[in-house]
């Protein structure tokens, strides 16, 4: 049930009386004027407006009537409602014949604040319980049976499969601005997908999963826009909530790797990176230690990162020594020296896949020089 507040009462004053040349005042449903031109009369009870107040019909009060009443001037009052409610009054005071034609329109002005105020409270509300489902999205904790039933009750509907993106907004803007403006802009462009904050760096884009994926053309054309995108994280379309939960979770650690390790791609599948994401999410376990372990004498050994570069190139290319050498840019034998180190000094075949394999995955979790 929407109230009349000071502020607002104040915001409709000012904003009338930057058009209109007469004193306009704002009262309350008990005829307390709680926005005025004239700041001696904030606070007065103001019997014209009782009057408005009691029968909801516009009282107009010359200077007869007005001498009769208590904290009253010569003038118009009109009710203002919302929704068909009376929820105060408007007041333009002098003469009734020289104010009549600016009454409506300052109720006019009134109503339209009042509409901007509820729709902007409305979003506000929305907002939080959306921000509220989505932090009970990723608590484990939470049941799937109630999602379902809060995203009906917030009327949050979608059609499966979706397809969870994570939108990561660029590093050098104003995160707070920037994330409600590209979630403006975002449901703007897509208004059949869900767009919702996530956190204060990210959004979270729920798309369909029977479109085609987004591609880099879709970064060339936000930066057109100049919409505030870093990068985009793409998941696997997924059809239903538990598997919702999973995705956009293994979107977070992706987010976490990619930082971490300072990948400069823009646009990156989740697919791509799944294991190296998963033991990145570990750290530091057993596990991955062991994993890291062949190639920290490696990294001790290797002052210039030659040998690191020599072996991510190397695997690369699936082992073909022409094309590594071409790709570095060196000679078949110097390649072979190279590769003869990295074996010496891990202790690992590089013939042997199941080397090579535990090689990769090490490197996954490195950051590359």
């Amino acid at each position: 049930m929407f109230e009349l507040d000071r502020h607002l009462a104040q915001d409709i004053v000012d904003r009338a009386m930057a058009i209109l040349p007469y004193n306009v005042n704002v009262m309350d449903r008990q005829g307390l004027i709680i926005g005025s031109g004239d700041s001696e009369r904030i606070d007065t009870r103001h019997e014209g407006a009782q009057l408005v107040l009691a029968n909801q019909r516009v009282v107009v009060l010359d200077e007869q009537a007005a001498a009769c009443l208590q904290g009253v001037k010569p003038g118009i009052n009109l009710p203002l409602l919302h929704a068909g409610r009376l929820v105060g009054v408007l007041g333009i005071t002098g003469d009734p014949d020289q104010v009549r034609p600016f009454a409506e329109l300052l109720r006019m002005t009134a109503e339209m604040l009042v509409e901007q105020r509820v729709l902007q409270a409305e979003q506000h509300w929305r907002g939080q319980q959306q921000e509220a489902w989505l932090a009970n999205l990723l608590d484990r904790h939470y049941l799937v049976s109630n999602l379902a039933d809060d995203a009906e009750r917030m009327r949050l509907r979608w059609a499966w499969p979706l397809q969870p993106c994570l939108i990561c907004l660029s590093p050098e803007t104003d995160h707070q601005h920037a994330q409600g403006q590209l979630v403006t802009q975002m449901r703007a462009r897509h208004p059949a997908d869900i767009v919702l904050p996530l956190g204060l760096h990210d959004v979270l884009w729920l798309r369909s999963g029977k479109s085609h994926a987004p591609k880099l053309s879709w970064l060339e054309q936000v930066d057109k826009r100049d919409w505030p995108v870093g990068r985009l994280l793409i998941a696997e379309a997924v059809g239903t909530l538990n598997d919702l939960r999973e995705a956009t979770e293994g979107l977070l650690n992706l987010r976490e790797y990619v930082h971490d390790l300072r990948l400069s791609e823009r646009l990156i599948r989740l697919s791509d990176y799944r294991l190296a994401v998963l033991l990145h999410h570990l750290q530091p376990s057993w596990t991955v230690h062991q994993l890291l372990a062949p190639l920290e004498p490696l990294r001790q050994a290797d002052g210039n990162g030659q040998l690191l570069l020599t072996l991510r190139v190397w695997l690369a290319h699936n082992g073909h020594a022409q094309s590594c050498a071409a790709a570095l840019g060196i000679h078949r034998n110097s390649l072979r020296y190279r590769l003869e180190r990295i074996t010496e000094i891990t202790g690992l075949d590089l013939d042997q896949m199941t080397h090579r394999v535990l090689l990769s995955i090490g490197l996954s979790l490195l950051p590359e020089q």
